[in-house]
C-alpha cells in the first residue's frame, strides 16, 4: 500500500481501511512499539553501512505503522519537483516528529537528499546512527549567526553536489504557524546557491507530542496527515517576495486542512 508513495505520480492517498479494534483502541502502544523496532533496525545497519534504499524502506515502514492504526496521508504536488532537473531548497513548517521519518519515502526516491536538523537529533540514542549516516547540516539552535553560516557553507556544498535540502525554519515543533518566527534562512541558501525554493506546507499532528517525552505523543488517527508540495520558486532580488509566497502557501493551506 505505502509503496505508491515512491513512485512518479503525482498524489499519493492512504486507501482506507478500518484496523482491528485493539489497533483503534490502542494505537500508540502498537505504533511506537512497531516505530520502535524500525528504529533498532535501522540503527544496527547503520553502523554497518546504511544506504539510501535502507533509507527509504525505513521511511515506509513507519507510514506503514501509522496506516496500519487508520492513520491516512494525504500527499499532493509532488511532481513540482519531481521535474526539476537539478537540485532545490524544501522549505516547510515544522510540526512533529512525523516528517523527519516520512520525507525520506516520499522524496528520496526521485532525488539525493539531506536535512538541515538540530544537534540533539545526532545525539538522540539509538537514532543518531541513522542521522549521521545521512550528512546532515547540524545547528544549534542557540546561536543564530553561526547556525547561519551553517546553512549557507554546508548547504552550497550539498546543492553544488546535487543533493537536495530539507530546512524548517522554525525555532521548534509546534502546530500552530507563526509567521513571525518562521525565518527567510532556506530562501537565503536557495538564493546564494542558484537553485529554487519548493514550498512544503504539512499538517503532522495525528503524531502529538507527549507531556514528559515530546516524540512519545499521543497518536491520533482522527487527525489527517497532509503533505502539499508548491510550485517551484526562483528567487530575486532580495528573496522577501518568494519568502511571503512561501509563507502564503503554508498559511492557507493550515487553514484549509482545519476546515476539514
Amino acid at each position: 500500500m505505502t509503496q505508491a508513495i515512491t513512485n512518479d505520480q503525482d498524489s499519493y492517498v492512504t486507501n482506507p481501511a478500518r484496523s482491528s479494534m485493539i489497533f483503534h483502541a490502542v494505537p500508540g502502544l502498537y505504533f511506537y512499539l512497531r516505530m520502535l523496532g524500525t528504529v533498532f533496525k535501522a540503527a544496527r545497519k547503520a553502523r554497518k553501512g546504511y544506504t539510501d534504499q535502507d533509507w527509504i524502506e525505513s521511511s515506509l515502514e513507519i507510514i506503514k505503522h501509522l496506516e496500519t492504526v487508520d492513520c491516512r496521508f494525504f500527499i499532493d504536488g509532488k511532481k513540482n519537483f519531481i521535474n526539476l532537473e537539478g537540485p532545490c531548497v524544501f522549505v516547510a513548517n515544522h510540526m512533529s516528529t512525523l516528517e523527519t521519518f516520512a520525507l525520506a519515502s516520499i522524496i528520496r526516491p526521485h532525488r539525493p537528499l539531506t536535512f538541515v536538523v538540530k544537534e540533539s537529533l545526532v545525539r538522540y540514542p539509538v537514532f543518531k546512527h541513522v542521522m549521521q549516516s545521512r550528512n546532515p547540516m547540524v545547528v544549534s539552535r542557540k546561536n543564530p549567526r553561526q547556525d547561519f553560516r551553517v546553512v549557507m557553507e554546508e548547504g552550497q556544498d550539498r546543492l553544488s553536489r546535487g543533493i537536495s535540502v530539507v530546512i524548517f525554519p522554525q525555532a521548534r515543533r509546534t502546530s500552530r504557524f507563526d509567521p513571525e518566527k518562521f525565518n527567510s534562512m532556506g530562501i537565503k541558501l536557495a538564493r546564494k546557491a542558484g537553485v529554487p525554493v519548493i514550498p512544503l506546507a504539512l499538517k503532522t499532528d495525528a503524531w502529538s507530542a507527549g507531556r514528559l517525552l515530546k516524540d512519545f505523543g499521543k497518536i491520533r488517527p482522527e487527525r489527517f496527515i497532509h503533505f502539499s508540495f508548491g510550485p517551484p520558486l526562483v528567487v530575486q532580488g532580495n528573496g522577501r517576495e518568494e519568502h511571503q509566497k512561501v509563507i502564503s502557501f503554508i498559511r492557507t493551506n493550515l487553514e484549509k486542512w482545519n476546515r476539514m
